[in-house]
């Protein structure tokens, strides 16, 4: 069983978080706290497995709540909240603390859009069960090496991550130099938050940190992340790549799909890409992986020891298509190590 405790300052939200998620026979909500205090004295008591846990509540606010916790008791938590649906910045902030993961309120009544998060919550409850707790340390300056624009212009990077990866993607792209080659992403998060987090992994970065645009022609020192909701594929016109975007259903569950992006890699890049495959739950990526590297990409999959949660590496690892398995603060130096073979 999964003992979950739920932190929510209105006592109608815990009742229908509780009911949620004790519909499921995997999961049992052990506790319903009010506040920050409450839920300080049951983690104690309880020691729940993971912690569902508002933003906006009396005496102190979430993140506030997240963070001690981290420092002092590190619990997997879920942040659910309608904050999450309204300000990027928040959901991020709390990603950075340590979170796992987010699941937004409805737009309406929680009562009346309760089936609309049933799935999504009980989901990402169990797959933060699994999740391993990274330690939060500060942002070191990473100075990373320039390399010959000559070799880049060729060269793309392919980046696919989920759970956990949003702070993934902020350690490997600070340790791109400014002339990188281009870097194509797909991370699993809504279309709401996307151009906030390119935004700030921007301001952390040497390389320019953008949303795609369907038909943008991919520049040298510049990272590109995938809209929510829309896939996104690598082109090719003369010399030059660039990116479309668009509609499709959802593969491996997911839209934009890792697969998606790393199928088209590999036919259009070849041995041209380097592939990589950072922390999530499920087997996206895996199979687009093993076929970059049958094209003649290099591909590289982020350490179980290194993961949030080691599923997606995992999966690529077992398809035989990972050329390297590196923690995740070695992987930028393993790209830019396989650029210059």
């Amino acid at each position: 069983m999964i003992k979950v405790l739920i932190v929510d300052d209105s006592a109608t939200a815990r009742h229908i978080l509780q009911e949620i998620l004790q519909s499921d026979p995997r999961i049992e909500v052990v506790g319903l706290a009010a506040d920050a205090y409450i839920a300080r004295d049951m983690v104690v008591e309880k020691r729940p497995d993971v912690i569902c846990l508002d933003v906006e509540m009396p005496r102190m606010d979430g993140i506030t709540f997240l963070q001690k916790l981290m420092n002092h008791m590190p619990t997997p938590v879920v942040m659910v909240s309608s904050l999450t649906r309204k300000s990027a910045q928040v959901t991020l902030d709390a990603l950075a603390a340590g979170a796992i993961d987010y699941v937004a309120k409805p737009h309406s009544n929680i009562y009346d859009g309760k089936e609309e998060i049933r799935e999504e919550l009980i989901q990402k409850v169990v797959d933060a069960s699994y999740a391993k707790l990274r330690q939060i340390v500060p942002l070191k300056r990473v100075i990373a090496n320039q390399l010959s624009i000559a070799e880049t212009t060729k060269k793309v990077i392919a980046i696919g991550s989920s759970t956990g990866g949003t702070e993934a993607l902020k350690v490997v792209l600070r340790g791109l130099p400014k002339n990188s080659p281009a870097v194509i992403i797909v991370q699993h998060m809504p279309d709401t938050f996307i151009a906030t987090f390119a935004a700030r992994l921007s301001e952390l970065c040497a390389i320019d940190v953008k949303v795609a645009q369907n038909g943008a022609f991919l520049e040298i020192g510049t990272a590109y992340v995938a809209r929510g909701g829309l896939h996104m594929v690598l082109r090719r016109s003369g010399a030059r790549y660039y990116v479309e975007i668009g509609e499709g259903r959802k593969i491996n569950g997911h839209c934009p799909s890792v697969d998606v992006l790393f199928n088209s890699v590999a036919k259009v890049a070849g041995a041209n890409a380097i592939g990589v495959i950072l922390t999530g739950m499920g087997n996206d990526g895996a199979k687009g992986m093993l076929h970059m590297h049958q094209n003649g990409a290099k591909t590289i999959a982020q350490s179980e020891e290194s993961c949030v949660v080691f599923g997606m590496p995992r999966e690529a690892i077992k398809l035989g298509g990972v050329d390297a398995v590196v923690p995740l603060e070695e992987i930028s130096q393993s790209v830019l190590s396989f650029l210059e073979t």
